[in-house]
Parts: structure tokens; C-alpha cells; sequence
């Protein structure tokens, strides 16, 4: 059974470690292995820790998926989703976006994916989120980005 909690500071290396597993397929869909989720050190995903809700998926006892999400105003900033390439496929995604929802409930909500993944703008076109912008990053990656009202 997966069940989704909060994460705790002790949580960080082993959440940033499936960082760098889930964020494998999204590197190689632009060929470009520097992308922040992949460079990102320890210390800087605690500091986004203590500036975060940070969930985790565990099953059995293992991280499998987590997510990240801030409250600056009105709107909910939802940042990196992952789960476990093993493990993808299997809804896990949308119940993690589900669960981050839930820490604020009644907000704006914004996220976005490179446009190339079609598998993340499927999950968030279909769990209620609006395409609303679209932008290109110093690397050349196009973003979209999705507000769920």
C-alpha cells in the first residue's frame, strides 16, 4: 500500500536521490543532462525544504514519489513532481498533485513541465489545469505553464 505524508529534514537525500532518477526521462527527452533537477545539491534542496510543503510517497518504507509546493499570495507554487520511473504510470503522480493540493485548499495553483512532456501535460490537462503561458528557458527548453483556479 503507498501512503503519502509529509516529508521530514531527514527525508531530503534519499528524495533528492529519486530526484535525480525521475528526472532522467525529462533529460533526455531535450538531451541536455544539466537541467536544475539533475544538478541541484543537497543543500539547496533543504533550503527549498524549509521554504515548502514537501509530501513523499512511501511504499514499503521506500520514497517512491514526492512533491513541493509554496504559498506566496493567493497562488500555490507546485514544483517537482516525481515518481520513481518504476513506479510511473500507476497514478501516483496525480494523487501527489492531489495531496499537494489539499495542504492549501481554496488557492490559485500554478505549475509547469517542458512542453515536450506529454506524459506531465496530459496529468496536469486532465487533472484541471489551464494551459495559461508559455515560455523558453536559457537552454532553449519551452515551458508551459498551467493554473488550476
Amino acid at each position: 500500500m503507498i501512503t503519502i505524508t509529509k516529508a521530514q529534514l531527514e527525508d531530503m537525500e534519499k528524495i533528492l536521490q529519486l530526484q535525480y532518477a525521475a528526472y532522467q526521462s525529462e533529460a533526455m527527452l531535450h538531451n541536455d543532462f544539466t537541467i536544475q533537477p539533475l544538478t541541484q545539491k543537497l543543500e539547496e534542496a533543504i533550503e527549498e525544504f524549509k521554504k515548502c510543503i514537501v509530501l513523499k510517497a512511501l511504499f514499503n518504507n521506500e520514497i517512491i514519489g514526492s512533491v513541493r509546493a509554496y504559498q506566496k499570495e493567493k497562488t500555490v507554487y507546485i514544483g517537482k513532481l516525481m515518481v520513481h520511473p518504476s513506479h510511473q504510470g500507476e497514478g501516483l503522480g496525480r494523487k501527489l498533485l492531489c495531496a499537494i493540493e489539499n495542504e492549501f485548499p481554496n488557492m490559485r495553483y500554478e505549475l509547469y513541465t517542458a512542453c515536450k512532456s506529454e506524459r506531465n501535460l496530459h496529468l496536469y490537462e486532465t487533472s484541471g489545469y489551464t494551459r495559461f503561458r508559455e515560455d523558453t528557458d536559457k537552454a532553449g527548453i519551452r515551458f508551459a505553464y498551467f493554473e488550476k483556479l
